[in-house]
């Protein structure tokens, strides 16, 4: 089985997730990375966030080599802004073919998921997801715990994409 964790990471959190559970079950890593990322830190950083996800924004994304259609499990990760996914996700998704993919989904955040898995599942509703988890702050709040929870959630996640 070929897996790949994809993800947008603004401040180490997702990719931090992300590199564990790559790791956990061999799958390979694809960081998405606008091409033009946002400058803003501390306050700003909500403002200009929040403003893209209300306008919908997508940003153009920096090309990759990875095809998802080579796949068959896909674990995205991202994450959350104004209580839901963060655009460059968006962009990903208006443009991934994820049709009958075997998906997995994790946010981390600094506060409530809000509705960033039911907009996901919305938006992914031809695939088939295997599950869902989120991680509160982990590069600060309990590292090796969200480490051994990201590891675990993984590996159940492959294993029923198996099934």
């Amino acid at each position: 089985m070929k897996s790949i964790v994809v993800y947008y990471s603004f401040e180490g959190n997702t990719n931090l997730i992300a590199e564990v559970m790559a790791e956990a079950i061999g799958a390979d890593l694809l960081r998405l990375k606008p091409k033009k990322e946002i400058k803003s830190r501390g306050f700003g950083k909500y403002l200009w966030g929040g403003s893209q996800v209300v306008m919908n924004k997508k940003p153009e994304l920096e090309t990759f080599k990875q095809d998802l259609q080579d796949y068959d499990l896909i674990i995205i990760g991202t994450p959350v802004w104004a209580w839901t996914y963060a655009p460059p996700i968006a962009s990903l998704l208006e443009k991934a073919n994820l049709k009958n993919k075997s998906v997995g989904l994790f946010s981390c955040h600094g506060g409530q998921i809000g509705k960033t898995f039911i907009n996901l599942k919305k938006r992914l509703a031809d695939s088939n997801i295997l599950g869902e988890i989120d991680f509160f702050e982990p590069l600060s709040n309990y590292q090796t715990l969200a480490r051994e929870k990201a590891e675990k959630w993984a590996k159940d996640i492959a294993g029923k994409a198996i099934e």
